[in-house]
């Protein structure tokens, strides 16, 4: 156990071996940043947490400094997301809630929507199917509340470009 003060004024309380950051500890930088939980080899890796100046906080694994794993992320703003990430970044599985109540369940890559995944407004709109890059791609459902009806299509780059099976409409 110790505690070390960098020059920048940094300050890590916790388990060392071989000089290193080893087991658990908690890190606090100037902006008022902190990360409490597990290190190995000098470097974050397992769980823990990591508050940032901002007030941002990201709860789940870490893995030489990174965050990759499982996890939930809450911006400032109080968006989150909660779900798998690869280097910082989400991808695979995950569900991404904003504020105002909009919801989308699914698929990322390199942060960005991509694959299937179900989108809900806060108004009972919902679209299911398949996204590239951030936006509606390929084969889709959408519900429209007032209606009380689902209608097949085709999106490119987040714009519908045709109905498919426009008669074939299935109530809820």
């Amino acid at each position: 156990m110790g505690k070390y003060v960098h020059v920048d004024g940094t300050e890590y309380t916790g388990e060392w071996k071989n000089d290193k950051q080893d087991g658990r500890g908690v890190e606090i930088w100037p902006d008022h940043s902190r990360y409490e939980g597990e290190y190995k080899n000098g470097l974050k890796d397992g769980e823990g947490k990591f508050i940032w100046g901002d007030g941002s906080e990201y709860t789940g694994n870490f893995k030489d400094n990174n965050i990759n794993g499982n996890g939930k992320y809450k911006w400032s703003d109080n968006r989150t997301y909660e779900g798998n990430w690869v280097n910082n970044k989400m991808e695979g599985e995950g569900k991404f809630t904003w504020p105002d109540g909009r919801t989308y369940k699914g698929e990322y890559k390199r942060d960005k929507k991509e694959g299937y995944g179900i989108f809900e407004w806060d108004d009972g709109r919902i679209y299911k199917g398949n996204w590239k890059d951030g936006k509606q791609h390929g084969e889709g459902e959408i519900y429209n509340p007032i209606k009380k009806i689902w209608k097949k299509g085709l999106w490119e780059n987040g714009k519908k470009i045709q109905w498919i099976n426009n008669n074939i409409n299935i109530e809820l």
